[in-house]
């Protein structure tokens, strides 16, 4: 068998799978199984491939088949043209949590106060003078590590629950060069944090409890249910942290959260209810009111 009959069958074996981009992912699974870039897909095609190659395109496949996601296959995930490393305790980064990085990076005032000389990284106490930015609810870091990528001297502090997930997040920072500006722990929440930040984003668990279970298989059997599950109406995750954030922002300080379909003006209401304002709700690139931002817009 050669390189592109193999690629063929891979296809073959996916769209009778029911798998989303079938092509696309044949090509991404079979250029990993052979340690190829994707361009030398083309470039090899007549190359005829051994037995032991063959085999580890049709482990690849396999585990596609079983709806098992590409991303986790691979290990690696690309967000905001960068790679994160995923493991059990992560959700997979999605290009719809983008909206928050491209909404933040819109804000004028943030991006200057980025130009003031970097500290140390923020801890659970004390005060720094440069922006500092918290994620609540890290995963992989990708939030938190794409904004720093973008804003040079910024410092930030990524909280997670789950060990893994923080142990893939420091792993991310040091893989992309910003573990000297990010720092991680394992937390409940705000739970002791003690500093103030100019920006909190958090994409928390927002899918209601009921409809877990009707979830695409890539989501459902392989994204971590804590990571998932925002309990009855999908809403608790904001109904906590939503009061408390006020006393975790500095004057004008901005949170961006991530929110499901049809949950953006529930959670605008309750940020306008606990001292928010210039409340603002943001699309993705599908049209999904995807993020609600707002500021607390007074001086401390």
């Amino acid at each position: 068998m050669n390189l592109q009959a193999a690629l063929n069958d891979a296809q073959q074996r996916l769209t009778q799978a029911g798998v989303d981009n079938p092509s696309l992912d044949a090509r991404l699974l079979v250029a990993h199984a052979l340690v190829l870039e994707r361009i030398d897909l083309l470039m090899q095609s007549a190359r005829e491939l051994n037995e032991s190659e063959v085999m580890a395109i049709a482990a690849l496949i396999a585990r596609r088949e079983g709806r098992e996601p590409v991303g986790r296959i691979l290990g690696l995930r690309e967000f905001w043209g960068l790679p994160f490393a995923l493991n059990e305790a992560t959700l997979e980064p999605r290009p719809d949590s983008e909206t928050l990085v491209e909404v933040a990076l819109k804000l004028q005032g943030l991006a200057r106060a980025a130009a003031t000389p970097p500290p140390t990284p923020p801890a659970r106490g004390g005060e720094n003078e440069a922006l500092r930015v918290l994620d609540l609810g890290t995963g992989t870091g990708c939030l938190l590590l794409s904004l720093l990528h973008e804003w040079p001297q910024a410092v930030g502090l990524g909280i997670d629950q789950a060990p893994r997930a923080v142990q893939a997040a420091q792993e991310n920072a040091a893989r992309l060069g910003l573990d000297q500006r990010a720092r991680f722990a394992v937390g409940d929440w705000l739970a002791g944090v003690t500093d103030r930040f100019d920006v909190i984003v958090s994409n928390p668990p927002y899918i209601p409890s009921q409809e877990i279970a009707r979830l695409a298989p890539e989501v459902r059997c392989f994204d971590p249910l804590a990571a998932l599950d925002g309990g009855a109406d999908g809403l608790t995750p904001y109904h906590h942290l939503i009061p408390l954030l006020p006393a975790f922002l500095t004057s004008h300080g901005l949170v961006l959260f991530e929110v499901g379909l049809g949950q953006a003006e529930a959670v605008a209401a309750m940020m306008r209810e606990n001292a928010f304002v210039a409340v603002a709700i943001h699309p993705d690139l599908g049209g999904v009111s995807r993020c609600v931002c707002g500021t607390i817009g007074r001086e401390r």
